[in-house]
């Protein structure tokens, strides 16, 4: 029996707390037709992400008038269906980009920033640019974190970061890449952090921070907490299960929205 001193809330009031699929209603042995069509879009939406090339030029371009200088470079994944049919061939360099980083890797730098396009060119294009904006200053606040090199890479699956990184001879790779779209978030960016990047590094080495989009963590957010595990990381020469994200000690309670500018 139900305590009376608790109030009854309708499960239709849970829909304002998540975006995902609770209290649709039905009609008859199955669910409205609004409620199938919501998610026949939200379905389509994420395989367009999946299938969507990176616009290398445009990123770029975004990135120069950061002051940003770029190097492009791309994995052994010849086009994007090779690349969803192997994700080894996601995560290792071609020919012509191991040489080409390794003509800029005149001396070891303490962090590299690699943008991938990974499942989800889309995150790429509407949320690096602003994230970047809002991490530089805070990688150069203090002592300072010294941004070696920029890189991106098409075709790139997270691991593609470690020869990157080795090659450039970065103490750090921050990976920004896009993420598996779901049916709530075909746009979500991840970064992930890995210490001394070399080829062979597992998920257990690396730290990630995950879910950078307009309806979950903000730009603000995001940048607080990659530049507080960058900072760390190099400190105490760790990444991965070794580091715990103890960022939210330092942050202010509310940093920001990922609203766009």
């Amino acid at each position: 029996m139900s305590d009376p001193a608790v109030p009854r809330r309708p499960t239709l009031d849970l829909r304002s707390f998540t975006p995902a699929r609770v209290a649709l209603g039905r009609s008859g042995a199955s669910v409205p037709t609004r409620a199938l069509l919501d998610f026949t879009l939200d379905h389509a939406r994420a395989r367009d992400a999946v299938h969507a090339v990176l616009d290398v030029p445009h990123l770029v371009a975004d990135l120069d008038a950061l002051g940003l200088a770029v190097t492009e470079a791309r994995s052994q994944a010849v086009d994007r269906r090779d690349y969803l049919r192997r994700p080894d061939l996601g995560r290792q360099l071609d020919a012509g980009s191991v040489e080409a980083l390794a003509r800029i890797a005149s001396r070891p730098c303490q962090l590299a920033i690699v943008i991938g396009d990974g499942l989800s060119a889309a995150a790429v294009h509407a949320h690096t640019v602003a994230l970047v904006t809002r991490l530089l200053p805070l990688l150069a606040a203090d002592d300072g974190v010294a941004l070696g090199h920029v890189v991106v890479a098409s075709g790139a699956r997270v691991a593609l970061g470690d020869e990157i990184g080795a090659i450039l001879g970065a103490r750090m790779v921050v990976t920004l890449i896009g993420e598996r779209p779901g049916l709530s978030a075909p746009d979500s960016l991840g970064a992930y952090l890995t210490f001394a990047p070399k080829p062979g590094r597992t998920d257990a080495e690396r730290n990630c921070v995950s879910n950078i989009h307009y309806a979950g963590l903000s730009y603000d957010e995001a940048a607080f907490k990659i530049a507080w595990l960058v900072r760390e990381g190099l400190a105490r020469e760790v990444t991965g299960v070794a580091l715990k994200d103890e960022s939210a000690d330092r942050a202010p309670r509310r940093i920001g929205t990922a609203l766009p500018e």
